[in-house]
């Protein structure tokens, strides 16, 4: 499957095809850039995919410069983007030169920052690894390193030159990783797309078992309504606030638990939940709705009840969101399935009413 992302000058296209990875020198010297470049990757994912694509590079006439940096958050900190500047400068890299990002989202933000800011923009690919990186944090531009105290706070908008996902690398994730992806795919069918939210439902046994076909197709389906929102709001203005359903509470469980008690997608998962409840609550949404949410969810193996949370920080937390404008955090709801409403000022008494339902029910 080809989804092309149309920004004019910046446009680009997305590839999703098993052994997609092989083809990364062929396909990046169509694009006329120059002959040098740096593979940003950590050590794990080196080991299982990079002689892959170096090999690709390497036969298409690439000079290929591995650049090895932490696994996971800790590879997004401002030293981690030093040493991959000075990586760069002294392997000889230029302004015609490309960084690779290959692993998951972490990788890809920390990559995408530094070809944002070496040389003042350099050229840049994904490579993406995990399903959350697939469907989600590589397409867009979104590139960033962490603060202290907040994450992704330092970053730039710089869109890549091309995205390779290759879905049959995903067959190897641990479960609970491969798992925490599935959130951002449940995401895109709530609030965007109706039928494909359906074909999702059908789908949870075969893609929970892998098949390659579903994959394929399921990666690419979300691939497709992620472009098109990116194309439409490319910097945030607001239409791209709909790919932040279940983020505005589960980014706050993310952080008020310390990033380490969720995944990622584990935190959309219970974000989604609470925030489908949330417009039922204040009458947006059907009871219907909140249940074919949580029941596929469910079904993907994912969490939609929590306990012992600190509410008074959740909502401390929301309240600092980087979406906020001029102390107006706004909420991302789904009135039903395949739509979706921006809705500002939610009764910090309704976040709280919310949360006490996320609770498991005692037996």
């Amino acid at each position: 499957m080809l989804v092309r992302v149309d920004l004019g000058s910046r446009s680009y296209a997305i590839v999703v095809e098993s052994g997609a990875l092989a083809s990364v020198g062929v396909r990046l010297r169509q694009l006329g850039v120059g002959a040098r470049a740096a593979l940003v990757s950590d050590a794990a994912i080196m080991r299982l995919y990079g002689k892959t694509v170096v090999d690709g590079l390497e036969a298409a006439g690439f000079a290929v410069t591995p650049v090895e940096v932490p696994e996971g958050e800790a590879a997004k900190r401002l030293d981690v983007a030093a040493w991959c500047w000075d990586a760069l400068l002294a392997a000889g890299l230029d302004r015609t030169s490309t960084v690779l990002a290959l692993g998951g989202g972490a990788v890809g933000d920390l990559a995408g920052f530094v070809a944002a800011t070496y040389m003042r923009g350099t050229n840049f690919v994904q490579l993406p690894t995990t399903v959350l990186a697939q469907v989600d944090a590589s397409i867009g531009g979104k590139t960033a390193i962490d603060h202290p105290k907040a994450k992704n706070l330092i970053g730039a908008f710089h869109q890549p030159r091309l995205v390779l996902v290759d879905p049959a690398v995903v067959r190897t994730l641990p479960e609970r990783e491969f798992s925490s992806g599935l959130a951002e795919i449940a995401k895109h069918g709530i609030v965007l797309d109706a039928e494909y939210f359906a074909e999702v439902e059908r789908g949870v046994a075969a893609l929970l078992a892998r098949e390659l076909p579903v994959l394929e197709r399921v990666i690419g389906g979300s691939c497709r309504l992620k472009a098109s929102v990116v194309e439409r709001d490319e910097r945030e203005a607001e239409l791209r606030h709909v790919l932040n359903y279940g983020h505005t509470i589960g980014h706050a469980l993310e952080a008020v638990t310390g990033y380490a008690r969720f995944a990622h997608g584990e935190a959309v998962s219970l974000g989604i939940a609470a925030e489908a409840r949330l417009a039922r609550r204040l009458g947006l949404a059907s009871e219907e709705t909140v249940v074919r949410q949580e029941r596929l969810l469910q079904a993907l193996g994912l969490p939609v009840r929590a306990d012992a949370l600190d509410v008074e920080a959740l909502l401390a937390a929301i309240a600092r969101d980087k979406k906020a404008r001029d102390g107006r955090v706004p909420f991302v709801l789904a009135p039903r399935i395949g739509a979706f409403r921006l809705v500002y000022d939610v009764p910090a008494a309704d976040i709280r009413a919310v949360m006490a339902e996320l609770r498991p029910e005692r037996g």
